[in-house]
């Protein structure tokens, strides 16, 4: 597509006709007619309806004065953004969180990155993993961080870096963890259970394991946000599970007990980007540091 078609294009559809937009942009109508002509033509599709002299966007044009909003604006941006670029001006990391995965994981994960020895502003959106695909897709993301990686059944061209794996440990509040009168994990069938909502990739890794041991615990509640369920659990609700490579993080800083462990229920975590060979130095930061820090999930 030739840009400068386009601008033409959007040029018009903002002053409202072809005799303003010459006006605006000292050229003549019967070149912005012609531009914008090529325009429709190399799309094969009309852009406005002629009505007289009058010109109104057709709904091929209102979809194309969107798109071309956007890219005019980030121009514009770009534009500013180099003219002030300050020679001390911090890196910027721009990431999304699934909100399946633990916080404290996260930030795990995500801590090389703030690391790093040159300045970093990072900025992080939490949310479901759709929209944040969708946002990387459109480059206003540099990384999503997630429990699974690219679902096949996304339009998104995006690829995957895994980052760690970890089994599953069963936690609770004291007082309901004194409950727990058989070993695990049969324990868990006579205990209230926590469990991930239905997004999150370690749910069905937990639901797998429980019906493969034949357990039947009482789920007494699920939370599409792990904060959410952390701070359920603590106040002793229902056991919940959590990564076992941050089980001594959660023990001590919520004061709960490890009642066991399975390593069946595992689960993944994966970087993902919209380039198969990342450059970005916080994403190579976070990559390089996974392949050491998490090679191994502790404890056993």
């Amino acid at each position: 597509m030739n840009l400068k078609h386009l601008f033409y294009f959007w040029k018009t559809a903002k002053e409202g006709g072809i005799m303003r937009a010459g006006e605006a942009l000292h050229i003549t109508p019967q070149t912005i007619s012609g531009q914008i002509g090529q325009l429709e033509h190399s799309l094969g599709i009309e852009l406005f309806s002629r009505q007289g002299r009058a010109l109104e966007l057709t709904d091929a044009g209102r979809l194309a004065l969107g798109y071309a909003d956007e890219i005019f604006s980030l121009g514009a941006e770009l534009e500013q953004a180099i003219r002030h670029y300050p020679k001390e001006r911090p890196l910027t990391f721009r990431v999304g969180v699934s909100d399946a995965l633990p916080k404290s994981l996260a930030y795990r994960l995500l801590e090389p990155a703030v690391a790093l020895g040159e300045p970093v502003r990072i900025v992080c959106r939490e949310g479901r993993l759709e929209r944040l695909l969708s946002e990387l897709a459109v480059h206003r993301l540099d990384l999503v961080i997630a429990d699974t990686p690219l679902p096949a059944t996304l339009d998104v061209r995006a690829f995957n870096h895994r980052l760690a794996e970890s089994g599953m440990s069963f936690v609770a509040a004291p007082a309901l963890a004194a409950r727990c009168k058989e070993a695990f994990p049969a324990c868990l069938a006579s205990l209230p259970l926590l469990v991930p909502g239905e997004d999150a990739s370690s749910r069905q890794k937990l639901m797998r394991w429980l019906e493969k041991t034949r357990i039947r615990p009482k789920i007494v509640g699920e939370f599409d946000d792990s904060a959410l369920m952390t701070a359920f659990g603590q106040a002793g609700v229902g056991v919940f599970p959590v990564p076992t490579i941050i089980e001594e993080e959660i023990v001590a800083a919520y004061g709960v007990q490890v009642l066991g462990r399975s390593v069946e229920a595992r689960t993944e975590y994966y970087a993902i980007s919209a380039e198969r060979r990342v450059t970005h130095p916080c994403v190579l930061a976070i990559a390089e540091s996974a392949r050491t820090r998490f090679a191994e999930a502790a404890p056993p």
